[in-house]
């Protein structure tokens, strides 16, 4: 099912305007751009926010950045209390061209709730404008979160994306999927690193640890989500999850890990 969402205005009343929307389990909002950069924070669920360039997934705690002008659509798991910025080109302290999950600090949290109460327009000399500076400020300094799957361009590697997606527990070894795709082993394997500067073993590992964020959001038990996405035994998940992510399954989304540096 659809609902509908929040459109910031093309041109916004202050540089920083806070929106929120509550969604039901299941909800879509289809694939829409805005002319302005955003970033999307849930405070409950987990959203998955596709765009050309891939997936990312986006647990409690962390949010994504949109940049302006890129198209997306997203995807609820859970009730999602989504609190979404949309910042004026001129101010956007990220990314003008690439979409990213950032850890959100207890400070960024409280602040993007108070910016949803914002009265606009507000003048450069209020108490909101110094707000929406700090916020520009912890929005720039955030630690990135790995929480993204790049897609191929290729269309014989983007035919076998597209099918571990909608199946990331799918054992085929890389020689079967190279059938599937229509090209040799060596072939995939090469396209895969050069279109999403990942091998095609981390690439299928990344998209089965985002299915799992999404399944452990629903309340799916640990050993099934980790049956589900393709390993022979809960520990081997775990162990996985922990590399990834810095704590185990049953931990993360009560007690999320600190945040990472960014890579330099």
């Amino acid at each position: 099912m659809s609902e509908p969402y929040p459109e910031a205005p093309v041109a916004l009343p202050s540089p920083l305007v806070g929106l929120a929307a509550d969604y039901e389990p299941g909800a879509r909002i289809p694939p829409h751009r805005h002319a302005c950069a955003q970033l999307i924070y849930a405070s409950t669920g987990v959203m998955t926010v596709t765009a050309e360039a891939g997936t990312w997934v986006v647990p409690p705690q962390r949010a994504v950045w949109v940049p302006a002008s890129v198209g997306h659509s997203i995807r609820m798991t859970g009730r999602v209390a989504m609190r979404t910025l949309y910042l004026a080109r001129d101010r956007a302290p990220l990314s003008a061209s690439d979409c990213g999950v950032v850890q959100v600090s207890e400070l960024l949290r409280a602040g993007i709730v108070r910016a949803v109460q914002f009265r606009h327009p507000y003048a450069p000399d209020s108490a909101e404008a110094r707000l929406a500076a700090v916020l520009l400020d912890e929005i720039r300094v955030a630690a990135t979160a790995p929480l993204h799957l790049p897609l191929p361009r290729d269309p014989r590697a983007r035919r076998v994306a597209e099918a571990l997606q909608a199946d990331p527990g799918d054992p085929k070894r890389l020689e079967d999927w190279a059938r599937v795709a229509g090209a040799s082993a060596r072939t995939l394997e090469r396209v895969f690193e050069r279109e999403t500067s990942l091998r095609f073993a981390a690439w299928r590992q990344q998209a089965r640890l985002l299915r799992s964020l999404e399944a452990l959001a629903s309340g799916e038990p640990v050993t099934q989500v980790a049956l589900a996405v393709g390993y022979e035994t809960p520990s081997a998940f775990i162990a996985m999850f922990r590399r990834a992510l810095g704590t185990t399954p049953g931990r993360y989304f009560t007690h999320p890990p600190g945040p990472r540096p960014a890579p330099q």
